[in-house]
C-alpha cells in the first residue's frame, strides 16, 4: 500500500519544471546567443520557443484536469489518447530522451569546475578529463535516487532551487565597467547574423524544454488536476520572463567579444560572480539532472506496466516498485546505466539534436491531442481547465516546422526511428488498436460540420454537378456478389457507395447479435481487397421495408443517395420478381435505378464495356456513358475500352450519326471512332438478337430501361439475354448533362 504521507503538492511540480527550465543552457549558452544574434535576435528565439512550450503547457494542463494522470506523466497522457501502441512508441523515445538528458546535465555540471580545470592546465600543463568529476557525481545521484527515491529528491530540489535563485538575484544586482562606460539602450540593439538564427535556436531550445518535467511526478501528487496546471503554467511563464531580463542584462553588461568568448560571462557581471555563477550553474545543472532522474524511471515503469516490451519477465521486473511507496527501483537502475554510458563518453553533442527532436515530437503530440479533443472528444472529456483549439494547433504546427528548420536530417531520422519502433511494437501487440477513438471522433464531427454547412448552402445552389451516390441492398454472400464489385468500381474515385447486407427478420436482441456477427464476417472477407464501399447490415421484416428505410437516409458521404442498385441471377431469377415489385417504390423518389443481371460467366472486362442506345431511349444514354467512365476510373480496368452501339431505323441513320459525333466532340469523350457503331435494325428483327450478336463476349453490357416497359412487360422485359454475360439495365430519372 502506498504511503499517503509521501505524496506531494504543487511546489514540487513548479520547482521541478523551473529548475529544468533555468538549467545549463542559461549559464553556458545565453551569452553566446546574445553575442551572436544580438538582443532582439534572442528575443525572437524566446518567443518562437514559447510558441511551442506555452501551448504544450496549456495542453497538458487541460488534459490533466480531465482525470487523474497516473504514473508516467506525459507518457500516460499520450498513450491514453493515441492508443497504447503509438503511446509506447513515443514513450520509449521520451524515456531515452529523459535518461540521456540526465547525462547531458551531469556533463554540463562539470563546467561549473572550469576554474579548477583551467588551474591545472595553466599551472601544471595537465588536462584533467571531465569524467573525473562527472562520473562520481553521476554515481552519487544514482545512489540517492535508487535508495531514497523521489521523496529525498524533492527535498534536495528545494536546496538547489534556492541556490539557483540566489545566484540569479546576485547576477541582476551586479555591474561591470562595460555597463558604466556604454550607454546601452534597446534602440541601439541590432539583430545580427540572421543566417545563424536556427543554429543558435537549436543550441538554446533545450532551455525551454523543462516545462513538463513536473508532470512525471503525477503518480506522487495528492491532487494532480490542481498541481499540474498551476505548477506547469507558472513555471513556463516565470522562465520566459526571467529569460527576457537575463538577455537584457547580458546585452548591456558585456561586450560582444566577451559574450562570444567567455562561457561563464555571467560570472563577470554578478556580485561575487567567480563563486556565485559556478555555484548557480552547479545548482541548475544538478537540479535539472535530478528532475530528469525523477521523471525518467517513472516513464519506464509506466511503459512496463502497459507491457510495452516483448518480454513478460522484463515488463514484470521494470514495473516492480518498492512495496511501501511504489518507487520504481528497477527502472531507476536502468536509467542509471544509460546515463552512466553517456557520461562516460563525455560529450553528448552528437545526440543533443536528436534528443531535442524527440522532445519536439512529444510536445507536438500533446498539442495535437488537445486540438483533437476540442473537436472529437468523448462526453467524458470535461476538463476543469481549458485551452483554446487554435493555441494547441499553433503549438503542433510550430513543433513540426521547427523540427525541420533545425535539421531536416535529424527530423527525418527521428521520424524513421519512431516509425521502426512503432512497427516493432505493433508486431507483438497486434490485438491493440493503433489509433484511438479521438481521431475517429474528430473526423466524424468535422464531417458533420461540413455536411451541415453544405446543407445550408444547398438551397442557394441552382444546379449541382451530378455524381453517383449509390446504395445496394442484398442478402447474397459478399464474395459471390457482383453488385458489390460494381459498387466498388463506382466508388473508387468519383462516386460514393453504401452496401447493406439484408437480414430479413424482425428487430430483436438475437437479430442484432446476428447482424454484428455478419458485419464482422463481411469486413474480414473484404479485408484482402481494396474496398471503397461503406458496408453495414440492415434488419427488416421484408425486402420492401428495407428499401423504404434505406433510401430515406443520406449516404456515407453525407449527400443524398441518388441511385439504387438491384441485382438478380439470370440463371436463377428468383429475386427478379422482388426487384420489379419495388421498382415503382424507388422510382417514386429522385433515384436512378440500376438492375444488375448477374451471369455465371466471369466478367472479363478486357473485352470491354458495351453501351446500347436507341432513339427512343435518349434519357438513359448519358447516364450509361457517365457510369461507364466512372467505372473505368478503377485501376483494375485500365485496359478496358468503352464501345457504344446505337440502334436506329433507316430514316434515322444520318441524324443518329450526327448526334453521336456531337456527343463525343462536345462532351470531350475519349472514345475512338472505331468503337462507335451505328447499327440499322431491320424490320422484324428484335433488338435482343442484335445485342446478343455483338456483345456476347463483353465484360459488361449496359442497356437502357424505360419505366413504361417495366410496368407492362415486367419480368418478360429482362428475358432473351441468355447469350450475354453480366448485364446492367439502367434507368435514369432525368437526363444527365455531359459537359
Amino acid at each position: 500500500m502506498i504511503n499517503q504521507t509521501k505524496q506531494f503538492g504543487t511546489a514540487p511540480v513548479f520547482f521541478t519544471a523551473i529548475s529544468t527550465i533555468l538549467g545549463a543552457i542559461l549559464f553556458l549558452r545565453f551569452g553566446f546567443a546574445v553575442g551572436t544574434l544580438g538582443f532582439w535576435g534572442v528575443v525572437i528565439i524566446i518567443l518562437l520557443g514559447h510558441l511551442v512550450t506555452i501551448p504544450t503547457a496549456l495542453a497538458i494542463s487541460e488534459i490533466a484536469t480531465n482525470k487523474r494522470v497516473e504514473g508516467g506523466g506525459e507518457y500516460f497522457i499520450i498513450s491514453r489518447s493515441f492508443g497504447l501502441n503509438i503511446g509506447a512508441t513515443i514513450g520509449i523515445a521520451l524515456f531515452f530522451s529523459q535518461a540521456i538528458s540526465v547525462a547531458f546535465y551531469i556533463i554540463a555540471f562539470t563546467e561549473a569546475f572550469e576554474f579548477f580545470f583551467d588551474f591545472l592546465a595553466k599551472t601544471y600543463d595537465f588536462i584533467l578529463p571531465r569524467q573525473v568529476i562527472s562520473l562520481p557525481v553521476m554515481f552519487g545521484l544514482a545512489v540517492m535516487i535508487v535508495k531514497k527515491g523521489a521523496n529525498l529528491g524533492v527535498k534536495a530540489l528545494y536546496v538547489v532551487v534556492g541556490i539557483l535563485f540566489i545566484s540569479l538575484i546576485l547576477f541582476f544586482m551586479g555591474s561591470t565597467s562595460h555597463a558604466a562606460n556604454v550607454d546601452y539602450s534597446l534602440a541601439d540593439s541590432k539583430f545580427r547574423n540572421p543566417e545563424s538564427f536556427f543554429l543558435v535556436f537549436a543550441i538554446i531550445f533545450p532551455a525551454f524544454t523543462g516545462m513538463t518535467a513536473g508532470v512525471g511526478l503525477s503518480g506522487d501528487l495528492k491532487k494532480p488536476s490542481k498541481s499540474i496546471p498551476l505548477g506547469t503554467i507558472l513555471a513556463t511563464f516565470s522562465g520566459m520572463i526571467i529569460y527576457f531580463f537575463v538577455i537584457f542584462k547580458l546585452a548591456g553588461s558585456a561586450s560582444v567579444e566577451d559574450l562570444l568568448n567567455k562561457q561563464l560571462v555571467m560570472g563577470d557581471i554578478a556580485i561575487a560572480g567567480a563563486v556565485v555563477i559556478p555555484l548557480g550553474l552547479a545548482a541548475s545543472t544538478f537540479s535539472s539532472a535530478l528532475g530528469s532522474f525523477m521523471v525518467a524511471p517513472r516513464t519506464l515503469q509506466a511503459l512496463a506496466l502497459d507491457k510495452a516490451f516483448p518480454s513478460k519477465k522484463i515488463n514484470t521486473w521494470l514495473s516492480a516498485g518498492n512495496p511501501e511507496d511504489n518507487e520504481p527501483k528497477h527502472a531507476s537502475l536502468v536509467t542509471s546505466v544509460i546515463a552512466f554510458v553517456f557520461v562516460a563518453l563525455g560529450n553528448v553533442n552528437a545526440v543533443a539534436s536528436i534528443i531535442s527532436m524527440f522532445f519536439m515530437v512529444t510536445y507536438g503530440s500533446l498539442c495535437l491531442i488537445s486540438f483533437l479533443n476540442h473537436f472529437g472528444s468523448s462526453p467524458s472529456y470535461r476538463p476543469t481547465f481549458k485551452s483554446r483549439w487554435y493555441i494547441s494547433l499553433v503549438g503542433f504546427l510550430v513543433s513540426v516546422w521547427v523540427m525541420f528548420k533545425i535539421s531536416t536530417t535529424y527530423a527525418l531520422l527521428a521520424i524513421v526511428v519512431m516509425t521502426l519502433v512503432y512497427l516493432y511494437v505493433n508486431h507483438y501487440h497486434k490485438h491493440r488498436k493503433g489509433f484511438a477513438s479521438i481521431f475517429a471522433n474528430a473526423i466524424f464531427q468535422l464531417n458533420r460540420d461540413i455536411q451541415i454547412m453544405l446543407q445550408k448552402k444547398r438551397s442557394k445552389v441552382m444546379q449541382q454537378e451530378w455524381r453517383p451516390s449509390a446504395i445496394c441492398i442484398s442478402n447474397k454472400p459478399i464474395h459471390k456478389n457482383k453488385a458489390f464489385q460494381l459498387l466498388n468500381w463506382i466508388s473508387y474515385k468519383y462516386g460514393f457507395g453504401t452496401y447493406l447486407h439484408l437480414i430479413e427478420d424482425y428487430y430483436s436482441k438475437n437479430t442484432v447479435k446476428e447482424a454484428e456477427k455478419k458485419l464482422g464476417e463481411i469486413l474480414e472477407a473484404i479485408n484482402e481487397v481494396d474496398n471503397f464501399v461503406y458496408v453495414d447490415t440492415i434488419i427488416s421484416p421484408s425486402y420492401t421495408s428495407a428499401i423504404s428505410q434505406a433510401i430515406q437516409i443520406p449516404g456515407i458521404a453525407g449527400m443524398e443517395n441518388n441511385m439504387v442498385i438491384f441485382e438478380y441471377d439470370k440463371e436463377q431469377p428468383d429475386n427478379l420478381k422482388k426487384v420489379i415489385e419495388n421498382f415503382a417504390l424507388v422510382n417514386s423518389g429522385r433515384f436512378d435505378i440500376c438492375i444488375l443481371a448477374c451471369s455465371e460467366k466471369p466478367m472479363n472486362m478486357r473485352n470491354g464495356i458495351h453501351i446500347w442506345i436507341n432513339s427512343l431511349d435518349t434519357e438513359n444514354s448519358n447516364l450509361m456513358i457517365l457510369l461507364s467512365f466512372i467505372i473505368l476510373g478503377h485501376p483494375e480496368l485500365k485496359k478496358t475500352e468503352i464501345k457504344i452501339f446505337a440502334l436506329c431505323k433507316e430514316n434515322e441513320l444520318s441524324s443518329t450519326k450526327t448526334e453521336l459525333k456531337n456527343l463525343i466532340i462536345l462532351g470531350r469523350l475519349p472514345i475512338n471512332e472505331k468503337n462507335v457503331k451505328v447499327i440499322l435494325q431491320p424490320a422484324g428483327v428484335s433488338s435482343r438478337r442484335i445485342i446478343a450478336e455483338h456483345s456476347s463476349k463483353a465484360g459488361l453490357t449496359l442497356i437502357g430501361l424505360r419505366e413504361e416497359l417495366v410496368k407492362h412487360e415486367r419480368e418478360d422485359l429482362f428475358k432473351g439475354y441468355d447469350d450475354l454475360g453480366t448485364v446492367l439495365f439502367v434507368h435514369s430519372k432525368n437526363q444527365k448533362a455531359i459537359e
